[in-house]
């Protein structure tokens, strides 16, 4: 009996790769998703930034109160724009105003930042020594996550590009190449800008030579503006009779976006520690009025001076402000303008509805 052979038929498999057109179908579903998804990615990007930006905020306020309870008073505004801090003088209550910087600079040991603060120290609160103008080279030249919006920059040195120079730091005759800015400004009231650069010298300083023309000097009376850090400012939370937490302490700044890092706003070419000045304090009224210009996001072409230099911000929605009570709040570009005015006034007798703003 023959028995067939096993088959040797292969059966051939036909392989089926994707054609072009689906797979162009799938590139465009695939582009449809990202687009769908990128707005809502982008959008929680921005809200944990804005949290930093509240916190960074939060912690500036909370800085000045522990400043008030040890101290006696807000931390002051400081000279003006050609000087900086220094850790020897004008530290106890009666003689804010013998401080030259920022109260952004007076904050600082709140912030667990002492050794910056230190930087400048010579011991020596009557004399410019080069142990000091070195010092607070390096200090204003030390960034700080805390100074800045996650939202428009990061920590970093910045351009100088005005070429600013300070009496006591770095070299007048070399001003420093790069230096650090913050986006926060301190609350100066509702009467507009007053400042300016400065004494010439510490001995004049002292005596209140040299500063803003129409008086604006001094922590003892006459205290002539409305906010809480200004030119040689001293304010008690006594003195706050609106209210610590119906009164500004410090807010965000706008910025001219065309500048974020070389310096080219005249409200940012300054550096964190300057004294008095567009770059670290502000305005929410002038002479008891409504600002020309109320706040505003961060808008290209825009360059503010003196009284016209808003506060406002790298947000789309609204701007931070801290309350002299250490709270922080968003508040809306849109806000009525008479309203923000007196929330920056200390003491004008108008309690303002938190439900208002």
């Amino acid at each position: 009996m023959k028995t067939n052979p096993p088959s040797t038929t292969h059966r051939t498999k036909t392989l089926h790769g994707f054609t072009l057109v689906e797979l162009l179908v799938v590139i465009t579903i695939i582009g449809i998703l990202i687009a769908l998804l990128l707005p809502a990615v982008q959008a929680a990007r921005e809200a944990a930034r804005q949290v930093q930006c509240k916190n960074h905020l939060k912690q500036l306020a909370l800085a000045a109160l522990g400043h008030e309870e040890n101290r006696g008073y807000y931390p002051t505004g400081g000279w003006g724009n050609w000087w900086v801090g220094d850790p020897d003088r004008g530290n106890t209550l009666g003689q804010a105003h013998r401080q030259p910087g920022s109260w952004i600079f007076s904050c600082l040991p709140y912030l667990e930042q002492e050794a910056v603060y230190m930087l400048p120290s010579d011991s020596n609160p009557d004399v410019i020594t080069p142990q000091q103008t070195q010092g607070a080279k390096v200090m204003c030249q030390t960034p700080l996550d805390v100074l800045n919006c996650p939202s428009r920059r990061p920590p970093a040195l910045h351009a100088n590009g005005h070429n600013r120079y300070f009496y006591n730091a770095g070299d007048r005759r070399r001003p420093m190449d790069v230096m650090i800015r913050a986006d926060y400004v301190g609350n100066a009231g509702d009467t507009g800008s007053h400042g300016n650069y400065g004494p010439s010298s510490l001995a004049n300083g002292d005596r209140g030579i040299g500063f803003d023309p129409l008086g604006y000097y001094g922590a003892n009376p006459p205290v002539l503006m409305t906010g809480i850090s200004y030119l040689c400012s001293e304010v008690k939370m006594s003195d706050i009779t609106d209210g610590t937490s119906n009164t500004i302490f410090a807010g965000e700044k706008h910025i001219n976006p065309d500048y974020y890092y070389t310096g080219g706003d005249p409200g940012d070419d300054q550096n964190a520690y300057t004294g008095a000045d567009i770059d670290t304090v502000r305005y929410t009224g002038i002479n008891g009025a409504v600002l020309q210009y109320g706040p505003m996001p961060d808008t290209p072409g825009y360059v503010g001076y003196g009284q016209n230099c808003p506060f406002g911000s790298a947000h789309a929605n609204g701007f931070h402000v801290a309350f002299c009570d250490g709270s922080v709040t968003m508040l809306n570009y849109s806000i009525d303008l008479e309203i923000f005015r007196c929330l920056g006034n200390r003491k004008d007798g108008r309690v303002i509805d938190g439900n208002a703003y």
